[in-house]
């Protein structure tokens, strides 16, 4: 019974037109970045560059005019030795890449909320003349804040850990529904650091 639902569910994956892949492959995991925390008087402070590779059809769909959404997160973690660990903070940076054919200029915006509700935040924007330049400011994070001071405890260990994906989500309902099983979509680079207790002052 269980080889004819397995084969059923097969064909029925064929059918669809999606590739299975094995699980190992579900997820193209960027390069694991080195992460930089800075405490500072106002918070703590965070520094990366993860390598990300889009896939060739994200790439074609960019300079066809279509725009690719990423999703940066950060969580600060306070280590309890008795319990699990407690989630102090957590941040999120929203960024759209797009292209304008006529001026053959790439535009990247930022954002503290979801680009479909950017009203309510602020929105950075950003020009490169070339798609490199546009992908490493993608990829690039300096100190950005990702806590307030007063959730930090001085004499506690804390863990960092950050992830940026692409978010599959925001793109046109036929590229979500063509890049479903497909190698380089599930996009992550994540990374983990932890944050020593402070020395005491002398």
């Amino acid at each position: 019974m269980t080889r004819w639902l397995l084969l059923w569910s097969f064909v029925l994956v064929l059918w669809a037109g999606v590739t299975p892949l094995p699980e190992a492959q579900a997820a193209d995991a960027g390069e694991a970045a080195e992460l930089r925390l800075e405490r500072a008087e106002d918070g703590l402070y965070l520094s990366t560059n993860p390598q990300i590779t889009l896939p060739d059809l994200a790439e074609s769909a960019l300079y066809k005019g279509i725009p690719m959404y990423f999703v940066a997160e950060a969580q600060v973690m306070r280590d309890r030795w008795y319990w699990s660990d407690r989630q102090v903070a957590e941040t999120t940076r929203y960024l759209r890449l797009s292209y304008q054919p006529l001026t053959r200029r790439w535009r990247l915006n930022m954002s503290s909320t979801p680009f479909t509700n950017s009203g309510l935040g602020v929105v950075l924007g950003q020009t490169f003349d070339d798609y490199t330049d546009a992908m490493s400011a993608v990829q690039r994070f300096s100190r950005w804040k990702i806590a307030e001071s007063d959730v930090i405890e001085a004499d506690a260990v804390h863990t960092v850990h950050f992830s940026l994906r692409l978010d599959v989500s925001q793109l046109p309902r036929p590229f979500q529904i063509g890049t479903v099983g497909r190698a380089g979509w599930s996009l992550l680079a994540a990374s983990s650091q932890r944050l020593a207790a402070a020395e005491p002052a002398k």
